[in-house]
């Protein structure tokens, strides 16, 4: 098997997150320096939840969580 071909079947990572929680980027305050990236912002407030466009990771809103008008 390739290389590809087994990164593609490997397991999204998913983050629950609250509206205390916002803005959200990635990668986070705990990764670890070999896995690092550079940093996006998430729009998880509009939709419920967000991929990041590098590394693939899922943020989503934990289930009852509302974000309000600011």
């Amino acid at each position: 098997m390739s290389q590809a071909a087994s990164s593609s079947n490997a397991p999204t990572e998913v983050h629950e997150v609250g509206a205390a929680d916002l803005p959200i980027s990635c990668p986070g305050p705990h990764t670890p320096l070999w896995n690092l990236h550079p940093k996006v912002f998430l729009d998880v407030a509009t939709t419920g939840s967000a991929r990041c466009p590098y590394c693939g990771a899922e943020y989503r809103l934990r289930p009852g969580e509302h974000v309000g008008a600011h």
